[in-house]
């Protein structure tokens, strides 16, 4: 098992132009399977798409899928996302549910990549989950509800969205898997593949490391807190670990949603990605018409898709990034 004096392998284990929309991105819009509701945002912005959306353009986060993180400055929320790695996030359910994590510490913050949390001395061993587990890489593309964007990628053949996670697929492979974009989640790592189970856990806070793509399991999103992480003073050794222990941050506790009573837990909805307000907000960030915007770029990236997620069916919506 590497430590913080090791040099580590990719996560370390301690581990148009003008106010009408051109008819060629209109063209390209349809070709992939954006339809006629991207074309109808065309003028609009992402406050007027997310003002009309309708209660059934919304989803309830389910509790069995979600987490809360609670570390001295807030709390952290994490929606897994079983659709895409089935066998870790029952583990990591497993894990929380007999306490691996508390008292645990977030050990790493790197600069412009990610904050990471495990047990830095191998000391703990899990009691009825497994500290390892064969990679998840990738799944089968077949059944998947894949909203498609209509840009090129330079490291899929496509990108779009999967049940509100950014998601790449290769149609020809058949494969599909989530992408590296901010506030990702996954399972730390050695060398072999099959090393991680997600004892070992790291949220990208920095620019989109897509290198990552299909080399790491990714487990989930943090939907609400990322803040919390992206804040925290980076760690000076090398790969960001922090060189005493009383700059490590504390987690005092995280719970599986579904575990806290009802009265006490956060109603998360997230907009849904399979929906006609989603691909016409997507169209409202590729062609920017705020007062502000003099140039639409009439492209985006798939980690520049705000995924709105807001508190109830009535409060305020607010994007994460």
């Amino acid at each position: 098992m590497l430590n913080q004096h090791q040099k580590p392998p990719l996560i370390h284990t301690q581990t148009g132009k003008g106010p009408i929309l051109p008819a060629i991105c209109l063209a390209a819009m349809l070709g992939a399977g954006l339809g006629q509701g991207a074309a109808h945002a065309a003028g609009r912005t992402m406050t007027d798409v997310l003002e009309a959306a309708k209660p059934s353009d919304w989803r309830p986060i389910d509790p069995a899928n979600t987490l809360y993180m609670d570390i001295s400055s807030g709390r952290v929320i994490i929606e897994l996302a079983p659709q895409f790695s089935p066998k870790h996030a029952d583990n990591i359910r497993a894990l929380v549910r007999e306490g691996y994590f508390e008292g645990l510490a977030i050990t790493r913050v790197q600069d412009n990549f990610v904050v990471q949390w495990s047990d830095p001395k191998n000391a703990r061993t899990p009691r009825t989950a497994k500290r390892t587990l064969p990679a998840e890489f990738t799944r089968s593309a077949k059944g998947l509800p894949f909203t498609a964007l209509p840009d090129p990628d330079t490291y899929a053949p496509q990108t779009g969205f999967v049940d509100g996670f950014p998601a790449a697929r290769d149609s020809e492979a058949g494969t599909a898997w989530p992408v590296h974009c901010y506030g990702m989640v996954g399972a730390g790592r050695d060398n072999d593949a099959d090393s991680g189970g997600g004892t070992e856990l790291y949220v990208v806070t920095g620019h989109a490391p897509r290198q990552l793509d299909r080399n790491i399991t990714v487990v989930g999103r943090v939907v609400q807190g990322i803040e919390l992480l992206s804040a925290l003073p980076r760690g000076p050794a090398p790969m960001g670990f922090y060189d005493k222990p009383e700059q490590n941050v504390t987690i005092s506790r995280i719970r599986v949603a579904a575990d806290v009573p009802p009265s006490e837990r956060i109603a998360l909805e997230a907009l849904r990605t399979d929906t006609t307000t989603f691909t016409d907000l997507i169209e409202s960030r590729r062609n920017r018409r705020d007062e502000w915007y003099k140039v639409p770029a009439g492209h985006i990236d798939v980690c520049n898709v705000p995924l709105p997620v807001r508190v109830g069916s009535t409060s305020s919506s607010a994007a994460h990034p």
